[in-house]
């Protein structure tokens, strides 16, 4: 008889139950608006994407005369191939492989480049108590008003003088100076409790040594966000290796995805449409892996701390 009365005081209860997580989960009118928001964004940003992988296995005459195409076509194999293999340019002497070595050379060389500069301007502002630290800070802050093209000439002008144009050296040290690593470093420095520095000091650790085994780990996050955002924009840099290289075999895939459209002005040949857009895809392969993979250190690192 207890049996059967806990049953009837159980079936009603689980039933209220089921009947509230059904009213929770009813949709609401807002839920779909903002679901069709995001869908729509998504489209926006994929669909570009997919004709430009579509348009990959089609030849150049077809591009040329119907645009982009949705769907893909018969060479698409034989257009990556080409694309990474196939020796071209005015010297036909590069090929994509060549390309995404110097590309690759470039965006891990600014990565490192600029959080080496950031994180140690920033443990100087931060920890050395300048007389100008804060000034100092504010002068490296301003630069991010000024874009790249603002001190191009300048910077082509030194690097030239040096006799570094054409070099990997001449690409990437005129750059590597980053206000926003050193912001943000400074910002998670001054983070940093004072009762770890104290300690620091009472067991003998020097300036050097505290940065090294200590700032160094704790910073393990902000230091994965930093590189993810600074191998993107190096990756991604058109303008300057332009400026700065005459030598093909120092283009880089975004360099070469320009020069294969517009290899011959004249038009008395059809640019290789199809190895440019299979060119174009596999440019966007490592950033979109290294976000893929890092994407929890980049939120940690942006949003939260190790300490």
């Amino acid at each position: 008889m207890a049996d059967i009365a806990e049953t009837s005081q159980t079936v009603p209860l689980a039933a209220r139950k089921a009947a509230a997580t059904r009213r929770r989960r009813r949709i609401k009118p807002g839920d779909v608006v903002d679901h069709t928001i995001l869908i729509l964004g998504a489209l926006l940003m994929l669909v570009p994407v997919w004709m430009v992988f579509a348009s990959a296995g089609h030849d150049a005459v077809l591009i040329h005369r119907e645009g982009l195409q949705f769907w893909f076509g018969d060479q698409l194999g034989e257009n990556f191939r080409a694309a990474l293999l196939e020796k071209g340019g005015f010297t036909d002497s590069v090929n994509g492989v060549t390309m995404l070595t110097n590309s690759l050379i470039l965006g891990l060389g600014f990565a490192v480049g600029k959080i080496l500069v950031g994180m140690t301007a920033a443990y100087a502002i931060v920890y050395f108590r300048l007389k100008f630290g804060t000034l100092a800070f504010w002068m490296i802050f301003t630069t991010l008003l000024l874009p790249l093209e603002v001190r191009i000439l300048p910077s082509y002008e030194v690097v030239q003088n040096m006799g570094l144009a054409n070099t990997y050296t001449g690409l990437i040290v005129p750059l590597v100076a980053s206000a926003t690593a050193t912001f943000f470093f400074r910002q998670f420095f001054r983070s940093v409790p004072e009762e770890l520095i104290e300690a620091a000091r009472i067991d003998g650790a020097g300036p050097w040594k505290f940065f090294v085994d200590i700032l160094i780990p704790l910073s393990r996050t902000m230091i994965a966000a930093m590189f993810i955002i600074m191998f993107v924009y190096g990756w991604n840099q058109y303008l300057w290796p332009t400026l700065i290289t005459t030598d093909e075999s120092l283009f880089t895939l975004v360099r070469g995805i320009r020069q294969i459209v517009q290899a011959y002005a004249d038009g008395s040949t059809t640019p290789e449409y199809g190895q440019a857009a299979a060119l174009a895809i596999i440019a966007m392969v490592p950033p979109v892996l290294i976000v893929v993979f890092f994407q929890r250190w980049f939120v940690k690192g942006l949003t939260e701390s190790d300490k």
